[in-house]
């Protein structure tokens, strides 16, 4: 059976065919729609395996959006394998999902992922506002239909980050980084903050782009087994494993994850380049974080 999901750009439309058409190739995945974005777009949670949870998240940022593509080639390979009973990087994988499960979102941002590859069309009525947000640069925007950085918007360390903000002049809506008015103001970090608190899971991985760099730690409890996961994936990436700094501290999903359920959370920063990276570079970039994502699934 050829591959469903290709290395391609991918709409909303596409993407949700993709992934409907994996759900049917598949029907052991399990379909939960999680929440609804600014503008009405679904927010879907897919499920394989039974037992004790980890959770997939990708394109938090608009111009991320090829993050989607590499989770959604996860999910489809991981379905193949348990159809199949086929092993991935030696790993029998049907085995595995007997005792553990995973949660992929391939698509945290839909609206700004949407405006990053179709521009104003994306933007109904406020396009014109966010025309002049970006300087009608929509390829690069990265935050959601109002303005506001998925990615700055979780309680960890808000206020702090929000601070950060005003001295580097951040004020209000924009392409990327401003965290909003207020901790899970925006419905696309209570989608994930909600999924979160339902159902228990033993470890989350963000995906982001670029750099190839993997981040683990946040403040003081930052798990210890962390940091041998995070070691151990690193070495089957070849990702190197940093700190971030500056206005890349708190706000995030995993720094919210670890300091509300004291659990690992990585954040993955996939490939290298200049974001959008190539769509034809999916494939590619998957490659090289297979086996790293086959262990975050199974460890």
């Amino acid at each position: 059976m050829p591959n469903i999901v290709e290395a391609k750009l991918y709409d909303s439309v596409a993407r949700k065919k993709a992934m409907d058409d994996i759900c049917f190739a598949y029907p052991f995945i399990k379909k939960r729609v999680i929440g609804k974005s600014c503008a009405g777009r679904e927010i879907a949670a897919y499920q394989i395996g039974a037992g004790e949870s980890c959770l997939f998240a990708a394109a938090f940022h608009g111009s991320e959006h090829i993050t989607a593509v590499v989770l959604m080639m996860f999910l489809e390979e991981i379905a193949r394998a348990v159809a199949e009973d086929k092993t991935v990087h030696g790993v029998p994988v049907r085995k595995g999902f007997r005792q553990k499960s995973a949660v992929f979102v391939p698509c945290v941002n839909p609206d700004g992922c949407e405006i990053a590859v179709c521009g104003a069309v994306a933007c109904g009525e406020k396009r014109n506002r966010i025309g002049r947000l970006c300087s009608n640069d929509f390829a690069h925007w990265n935050a959601n239909l109002r303005g506001v950085d998925i990615n700055h918007n979780f309680s960890a360390g808000w206020r702090e980050l929000h601070r950060l903000e005003r001295n580097a002049g951040i004020y209000g809506p924009r392409p990327t980084r401003y965290g909003g008015e207020s901790p899970e103001s925006e419905p696309e970090t209570r989608a994930l903050t909600e999924l979160c608190r339902k159902q228990s899971f033993r470890h989350v991985t963000a995906l982001h782009a670029q750099g190839e760099v993997l981040y683990y730690r946040y403040g003081n409890h930052t798990p210890n087994r962390a940091k041998r996961m995070a070691e151990l994936l690193s070495t089957a990436s070849g990702y190197a494993l940093e700190e971030p700094e500056g206005l890349a501290v708190g706000g995030g999903f995993k720094d919210w994850f670890i300091e509300t359920f004291r659990r690992p959370g990585f954040t993955v920063e996939l490939g290298k380049g200049e974001n959008p990276l190539p769509p034809e570079s999916a494939s590619d970039i998957y490659e090289k974080a297979r086996e790293m994502l086959m262990l975050c699934a199974l460890i």
